[in-house]
């Protein structure tokens, strides 16, 4: 959720839709980590040319259905220079799986092209990017693989109006660590600074509710 600026820029063109996919492949593997409830926390660099800036976050997961490639939750952003109050997004969560979504986004103002940039910003990608640059990805066999890939989307601001100075149009790509709970991801927006890094670590925490500064998701 970085600051809101003049769109200035071109829309990109779009590629096919992750969704488009016909190759039926098993689903990533089902983690502990990533469950219902499962708590994380960490920073967000929202830093432009003029100065660097680090927002701290927190997020938690409302649902996770690894089968349909579908998760959502909340997020909290500390700290936010324009807001007086911890702003918190709901947002919800696509996994790449090769059978709902590829890595091939198709909306958002996504092309081909700024996929595969941001896809191989994740060290963990890059094996997997022969295949995705021959096939799309339909054929990747991601279910043993140690790393989960999302995109996250938020949808509404939970606490604020949508005059808080933020926005909310662009989204997340995410890499998620099996082994440990870690989460990295990008945001990507044209009409934001680029490559703004997500960094998180999971708490151990783990709630069958949301609680945030002054809110409570059931």
């Amino acid at each position: 959720m970085p600051v809101r600026v003049v769109d200035t820029a071109t829309p990109s063109s779009q590629a096919s839709s992750g969704q488009d996919a016909t190759a039926v492949q098993p689903s990533p593997p089902s983690c502990s980590l990533l469950t219902a409830g499962r708590c994380f926390a960490g920073t967000q660099n929202v830093s432009s040319l003029q100065k660097d800036e680090a927002w701290k976050v927190n997020v938690r997961i409302h649902g996770c259905d690894i089968e349909q490639g579908y998760l959502c939750g909340t997020m909290e952003a500390l700290n936010v220079p324009l807001a007086d109050t911890p702003v918190v997004t709901f947002w919800e969560g696509e996994i790449v799986d090769a059978t709902n979504y590829t890595f091939f986004t198709g909306k958002w103002e996504a092309s081909a092209e700024d996929d595969v940039r941001h896809w191989s910003k994740f060290p963990s990608f890059t094996p997997l990017l022969s295949q995705i640059e021959a096939d799309g990805g339909k054929s990747v066999d991601l279910s043993n693989y140690p790393y989960i890939f999302m995109r996250w989307k938020e949808q509404y601001f939970v606490n604020v109006g949508v005059d808080c100075g933020l926005t909310i149009a662009g989204f997340y790509y995410v890499c998620f660590s099996c082994s440990d709970g870690s989460i990295s991801g990008f945001y990507y927006d044209p009409n934001s600074s680029p490559f703004q890094k997500l960094e998180l670590k999971c708490t151990n925490e783990k709630q069958s509710g949301f609680t945030f500064s002054s809110y409570e998701l059931q």
